[in-house]
């Protein structure tokens, strides 16, 4: 079976090939053009798993490249699309960036799907769609309020595309809400690792505990949480890549065109300053961070209901905050000496 996998150097992509060739007799392959990733990412894979990746160096907004690639490897018997910019301060600050990247490149994957006769597609979609919600825990049926910023946006349309899209292709798509990805490989091989100034929380932290950075700060503790600062569903990235591979199997055995919108989370709540205490717990020692202004397009507090991810997939998390945090360190420790 042959599976394409776009933004493979990436930090979901790359855990989600490692869980394949750990678990799976599958083909793989990978386009990601490295515009917020790493070459040798693909380098770390094959020291883990003994295995080498064909990577196409394409930019999904390309489509005759695309198509060339799709071409070249032949009959694929399932894509999963993370290829995308995900950046929320980056996409407030890039709002046309983010609609061109996003939404072409998804656009360009549904016609090469449609083209080359693909029958599965799994498409990484994000709560951030939910925007600041009235009811916790967040249900797959819970209303969605405005998006907060254009990635949010994005994430929107590209799942009402593919639902218009399923009407009139035979492609089978499924769109997996994650919460917020977080943890490295248990090996410590390989992990987030972004090009630019890192965004998200957890490498923030790594970063500044080695020195990278020279100052961390926490975006609000004037929120209405239990402790001020915001609240996220962390779940562990093995985790994620996990429920991939179980959603595009149960894709497979389906008639219909159109799957599900399915959320992956942990159905527990962690705040910024909660996950700070986590890290310094299993890192052993404490972090010098300064309060800082609230962040535009962050939403206040989210955390999933995950109980339809088990019902339909089978699929539960395994790994808790303390464990997200030692394999991140771990990661950053290998980086630290390793490069």
């Amino acid at each position: 079976m042959k599976v394409l996998i776009t933004g493979g150097a990436g930090y979901i992509g790359s855990h989600t090939i490692i869980e394949i060739l750990e678990s799976r007799e599958w083909e793989i392959y990978s386009i990601d053009n490295f515009c917020n990733s790493e070459e040798k990412t693909f380098d770390r894979i094959n020291r883990i798993t003994n295995s080498n990746i064909k990577n196409f160096p394409v930019d999904v907004c390309d489509l005759a490249q695309l198509q060339d690639a799709f071409t070249k490897i032949g009959k694929i018997d399932g894509v999963i699309h993370f290829a995308a910019l995900k950046a929320v301060g980056e996409s407030v600050d890039e709002p046309l960036l983010y609609y061109h990247n996003n939404i072409e490149g998804l656009v360009n994957i549904l016609k090469c799907c449609e083209q080359f006769n693909v029958p599965n597609l799994i498409f990484s979609s994000s709560c951030s769609i939910y925007g600041n919600v009235d009811q916790l825990p967040v249900s797959e049926s819970t209303p969605m309020a405005r998006a907060e910023s254009p990635y949010a946006s994005t994430k929107v349309m590209g799942e009402e595309i593919i639902e218009h899209f399923s009407k009139v292709s035979a492609t089978k798509c499924t769109c997996l809400r994650y919460f917020n990805p977080v943890g490295a490989h248990n090996s410590g091989l390989i992990g987030e690792n972004p090009i630019n100034k890192p965004n998200n929380l957890i490498p923030v932290i790594t970063q500044f505990a080695s020195g990278i950075i020279p100052e961390m700060y926490v975006h609000g503790t004037d929120y209405d949480t239990r402790d001020g600062s915001c609240i996220r569903d962390y779940i562990h990235v093995s985790d994620i890549a996990r429920a991939h591979v179980m959603a595009l199997e149960y894709s497979m055995k389906q008639n219909k065109t159109f799957i599900d919108h399915i959320n992956l989370g942990t159905g527990e709540g962690v705040s910024v300053l909660e996950a700070i205490i986590a890290f310094e717990k299993v890192a052993g020692f404490k972090l010098n961070y300064k309060i800082g202004p609230k962040r535009a397009g962050d939403v206040k507090s989210i955390y999933s209901d995950p109980k339809k991810a088990k019902d339909l997939l089978g699929w539960v998390p395994k790994l808790g905050i303390e464990e997200m945090m030692a394999s991140s360190w771990k990661w950053q420790q290998n980086l630290n000496n390793n490069g």
